[in-house]
């Protein structure tokens, strides 16, 4: 029997699939499209039992290749880009072909572990998992929220489990291919090294410089959780997945400039000493993110442990160390051309 993971060269995808690795589990069948070729470099350390097309994984699954071989489906494949502007590629990409897989799974018994996203609850305050709560700011969201009200509808007739994750501002190792969209956490690593300085956002939404404020989670935590729920397999529903605190964008700042200090064996400063050196300073906000950007973000993690699970999630500055020493482990082993 194989878990199927979409989305398989992606982030959270393949860090997925580095963590059943991780636990002897290679019957794996990986999904994902490599029109953007660089994130094969994401499966590189990975082993599974086959790779298929997105389109032709499809295909083959109304043919009935795989009927009574999968044990499960994770899927977290989708375009995540909040700025993308084509509606209709939004939707059949993130909405269409999810509703074709969940379809599959429930007509042959097969649990549906898939990614949702925090951004569903567009500009609100409120993080908790209701409909009253949800209202997304651009298309990405929107087709995130369809999906999940779907899946509201099909639960009390579900024949197989349906566990939806809302994560959150996920960061961590495998992110490099997803370019502008990668975590803050990455580019200010790169800022930081490439110039000695990192750049936030000047004020917005009533927050002063860089004091936004997001729920960053690791991504290490959020393939802890999905694994949980998958050895479970008695749940169903649809859950947040954060750390449940609100830190600023200049507390992630902070923790990776401090963590490379540190690793140069230099002793930490804190803000106000970085930014009196021009080592964090703020450049104007963005004109296409106006009315369109989350300022705050905190997951409210009540029916997650309600669920009973129990995966610690890590704080920016524990989550941020441990990725910038992974990430000074990339570079040191790329070669210099």
């Amino acid at each position: 029997m194989y878990i199927v993971v979409t989305g398989a060269a992606g982030f959270v995808g393949s860090n997925l699939v580095r963590g059943l690795n991780d636990r002897g589990e290679t019957d794996i069948i990986a999904v994902d499209n490599l029109a953007r070729a660089d994130k094969f470099r994401n499966l590189v350390d990975c082993d599974f039992a086959e790779y298929l097309d997105k389109d032709e994984f499809l295909v083959r699954l109304s043919a009935g290749d795989f009927d009574d071989d999968i044990a499960a489906v994770l899927h977290q494949g989708a375009c995540s880009d909040t700025m993308e502007t084509d509606g209709r590629y939004m939707m059949r990409n993130n909405y269409r072909y999810s509703m074709d897989l969940l379809e599959y799974c429930q007509n042959n018994d097969v649990p549906f572990l898939y990614a949702s996203s925090a951004s569903v609850y567009g500009g609100g305050r409120t993080f908790v998992e209701r409909r009253e709560h949800e209202a997304p700011l651009n298309v990405y969201g929107y087709s995130k929220f369809l999906f999940d009200q779907h899946v509201r509808r099909t639960l009390a007739e579900r024949t197989a489990p349906i566990v939806g994750f809302r994560y959150f501002n996920v960061y961590g190792p495998r992110e490099a291919h997803k370019g502008r969209m990668a975590s803050v956490a990455y580019h200010f690593f790169r800022q930081y090294r490439a110039d000695g300085r990192v750049r936030l956002f000047e004020g917005s939404g009533g927050y002063a410089a860089g004091e936004q404020r997001r729920d960053f989670v690791a991504v290490g935590d959020v393939v802890a959780v999905n694994l949980e729920f998958l050895d479970r397999g008695d749940r169903s529903g649809i859950y947040n997945v954060g750390t449940g605190r609100a830190q600023t964008f200049n507390d992630v700042a902070v923790a990776v400039v401090n963590a490379c200090r540190r690793i140069a064996g230099e002793a930490p400063l804190p803000l106000a000493d970085l930014v009196r050196l021009g080592v964090i300073e703020y450049v104007e906000f963005p004109a296409a993110l106006v009315g369109k950007y989350q300022s705050f973000t905190q997951a409210d993690l009540a029916a997650l442990r309600a669920a009973g699970c129990t995966v610690p999630m890590r704080s920016v500055e524990e989550g941020t160390t441990a990725y910038v020493e992974w990430l000074m482990t990339q570079e040191a082993a790329t070669p210099v051309a």
